[in-house]
C-alpha cells in the first residue's frame, strides 16, 4: 500500500466501513489547538488523536518531549478509538503531514501496515470541495495487537557511541536555523547532534503542501545521503514527530529501511554529557 493517498482515492472510499479517518492536527506552541479545531469541523466521520495524550508516552525529563509511548498502550488506546485489525486508516493533519506522519509510522511500528496519509492533508480535502463535519462519531472499540517491529528505532546511548563508530548517518529533520543553533524557541539547548546531516522536513513538499513526485524525492534524497543507503541512517528532529515525515518521503521515494532516534534532540539535549555541535552542516 502506498503511504500516502489523494483526496480523489480518499472520496472513492468514502462509506466504507473498515476506513477510519483519524484528525491529527496539532500546534506545538499551543498543544490545545489541535483539539479545539477538531471541535469546530472535520472530515466526515473522522476521530481525533492528540499527539500529546495519544501518540505519547509518559514524559521524564530526560527522555524528550514525545516519547514513544507503551506499545501495548498505544493499542488499546488506538483500539478505543475504533481502529482495528482489519482497518484501514487514514490520518490527516493541516500542516503538512507531520503529525499524520506520527501516527502512520506508529501503527506500522504496531505492524499494522493498511495505513495512508492524506497527501496535502486538509488543505488539499477543502480545495477540492471537501465536506467538514462538528459531530463526534462514535466508533465501537475494536482490537489491535501489538506486533512491535524489531530494529525500527535506536535508543540515546546507541547514537551517543556512534559518534565514535560511525555505524550510521543521523539525519536532523528540524529547520536549517534550529539545526545550526540560531533563533531555538522550544528546546533548552541549540544546536545538533554532532555529524548529523539536515533535511527539513518541509523540503519534502511542494508548494500546495502534498509531498514532492516520488523520483524527485529519491533524486534529492540520494544526493543528500550521497550514495550511502537509507538503511544506514537514523532519522530524528526535535521530538521524534517530524522525523517521521522524512520516514514517509523515504518510502514514497522508495528508499525504505531508516530507522528513528524517538527522543532526538529533545532528550539529547538534556545531558550536559553530550557533545553539542553549532552552524551549517
Amino acid at each position: 500500500m502506498s503511504p500516502l493517498i489523494s483526496v480523489t482515492e480518499l472520496l472513492a472510499l468514502q462509506g466504507r466501513a473498515k476506513v477510519v479517518l483519524v484528525d491529527c492536527r496539532h500546534d506545538l506552541m499551543n498543544p490545545q489547538a489541535g483539539r479545539e479545531a477538531y471541535a469546530l469541523g472535520h472530515l466526515p466521520g473522522a476521530v481525533f488523536a492528540h499527539l500529546d495524550a495519544d501518540l505519547s508516552g509518559s514524559k521524564t525529563g530526560s527522555n524528550g518531549r514525545h516519547p514513544l509511548p507503551d506499545p501495548a498502550a498505544l493499542a488499546d488506546r488506538l483500539g478505543q478509538l475504533g481502529i482495528g485489525g482489519d482497518s484501514h486508516v487514514v490520518a490527516y493533519d493541516a500542516h503538512g503531514g507531520p503529525y499524520a506522519a506520527r501516527l502512520w509510522w506508529l501503527l506500522r511500528w504496531l505492524g499494522h501496515e493498511t495505513v495512508q496519509v492524506l497527501d496535502g492533508g486538509l488543505p488539499a480535502w477543502l480545495a477540492a470541495g471537501g465536506g467538514m463535519d462538528s459531530s463526534v462519531p462514535a466508533l465501537p472499540a475494536q482490537q489491535l495487537s501489538a506486533r512491535v517491529q524489531d530494529g525500527w528505532i535506536v535508543d540515546v546511548d546507541t547514537v551517543l557511541a556512534n559518534l565514535d563508530r560511525g555505524d550510521f548517518t543521523v539525519v536532523d529533520a528540524r529547520a536549517p536555523g534550529r539545526y545550526a543553533g540560531e533563533g531555538e524557541t522550544i528546546d533548552p539547548v541549540a544546536g545538533h547532534i554532532p555529524g548529523a546531516l539536515n533535511r527539513f522536513f518541509q523540503l519534502n513538499l511542494q508548494a500546495d503542501g502534498c509531498f514532492k513526485p516520488a523520483g524527485e524525492l529519491r533524486a534529492e534524497w540520494q544526493a543528500l545521503l550521497a550514495g550511502q543507503d537509507a538503511h544506514d541512517t537514523v532519522q530524528q528532529c526535535g521530538s521524534g514527530v517530524t522525523a517521521c515525515h522524512n520516514l514517509l518521503a523515504l518510502e514514497v521515494a522508495g528508499l525504505p529501511g531508516a530507522r528513528l532516534y524517538p527522543g532526538s534532540w529533545s532528550e539529547w539535549c538534556s545531558s550536559p554529557d553530550r557533545p553539542v555541535a553549532v552552524g551549517a552542516e
